[in-house]
């Protein structure tokens, strides 16, 4: 019995793509994709594993040491191989079973595989034709089910609390690397891993990927807090902005300009509509306001098993959104030597439109 039941769904929608879509095989190395498909994520290093998909079987190349360990996720078979015999047989005998022993084969590889794995499986193979995930695997992961849906908002419901009460312990002299630690602990507490986290003060604000250091909250001073967590398998990811004080005019301004461009890209994410159409409703709202060069990065990354994952919200992406993508819709504006606002908000769309995981507000915090 699979440790993860819908397993077999996960196959069969596979399947039903692989015919639409006239493929062969498709190959996951040890990476999300084949965790999503199989529920199956074993340690990857030099030695070849992956899992061989075709329309009348699904089985792994699976090194022998590693095959105990995985077997408790999964029963889909097993093609073991030894270091002191190599992988070859194994997955020769895996495509024969297969039926992937023929010429010119159609073959999707996961594109996260190591490339020396990849080639590995090229060769073996006779004259294949291969492309990405894009249109299989990919699209798939990118409609979330009912049960990814309440994985993704039991860590974000965490996720509020963990960053009010971080705003809570905020005092005078506490430092970056203290609130992320408070943060850490706090998921710790509720059964949650870190995911990753951000704690920036004032002009550390102004760069969207600080990495937080001993830097030490003043009065009248701006807080900005990007943080996830991970609950069975599933990330939060959320930025809240504040101020340690009372707020600067400056800082008012822009934190109602960039809160503009979250409602704006929030009522343009609709079933149907381009991931370009909904960078570019926030993105007007900011270069309306004067301040579209400061808006430095996309406005937003796709969300699942990977905290960064398809579909991204780009200027550049033509993407057509569908019911079921989880995206972040979080625009941004950077001072440098000043202050950095981004409010970031992931979304699952549904038939009527955008509905949001966090259940906090996008407020300014105050505190001091």
């Amino acid at each position: 019995m699979t440790a993860y039941p819908q397993t077999k769904a996960r196959l069969s929608a596979l399947r039903a793509l692989m015919a639409a879509r006239e493929t062969d095989l498709v190959a996951l190395g040890p990476s999300s994709h084949m965790a999503w498909l199989s529920g199956v994520h074993p340690h990857g290093d030099e030695r070849p594993v992956m899992l061989i998909v075709t329309q009348s079987y699904a089985g792994f190349l699976m090194p022998a040491l590693n095959a105990a360990a995985a077997r408790k996720d999964t029963d889909l078979p097993f093609h073991p191989w030894r270091d002191d015999e190599g992988p070859e047989a194994a997955l020769a005998a895996l495509l024969a079973e297969a039926g992937a022993d023929r010429a010119n084969l159609s073959v999707v590889l996961d594109e996260t595989m190591r490339a020396d794995f990849a080639l590995r499986l090229l060769d073996a193979l006779d004259s294949p034709r291969r492309r990405f995930t894009e249109d299989t695997v990919g699209l798939l992961r990118a409609a979330k089910d009912e049960s990814e849906f309440k994985a993704i908002k039991a860590a974000h419901l965490l996720n509020d609390r963990a960053v009010e009460a971080a705003f809570a312990s905020l005092k005078v002299g506490i430092t970056e690397k203290e609130v992320v630690e408070g943060i850490k602990a706090f998921y710790g507490q509720h059964g949650a891993a870190l995911e990753f986290c951000s704690v920036c003060f004032g002009a550390s604000g102004a760069f969207p990927h600080h990495t937080p250091g001993s830097d030490r909250l003043q009065d009248n001073m701006a807080v900005l807090i990007d943080t996830g967590c991970r609950i069975d398998g599933y990330p939060s990811d959320m930025t809240r902005c504040g101020y340690f004080g009372t707020p600067s005019e400056e800082y008012t301004k822009v934190f109602a300009v960039v809160e503009q461009a979250v409602q704006a890209a929030i009522a343009a994410a609709k079933p149907g509509a381009l991931a370009r159409d909904v960078d570019k409703a926030a993105r007007e709202v900011i270069a309306a306001a004067g301040y579209g060069d400061r808006f430095l990065h996309r406005t937003g990354h796709g969300l699942g098993v990977d905290i960064h994952e398809p579909p991204y919200i780009a200027a550049n992406s033509d993407v057509v959104l569908a019911e079921g993508n989880v995206f972040s819709i979080e625009p941004g504006i950077y001072l440098e030597g000043k202050f950095g606002i981004r409010l970031e908000e992931i979304v699952i769309l549904r038939e009527s439109g955008a509905e949001i995981f966090s259940e906090m507000p996008r407020d300014m915090v105050v505190r001091g």
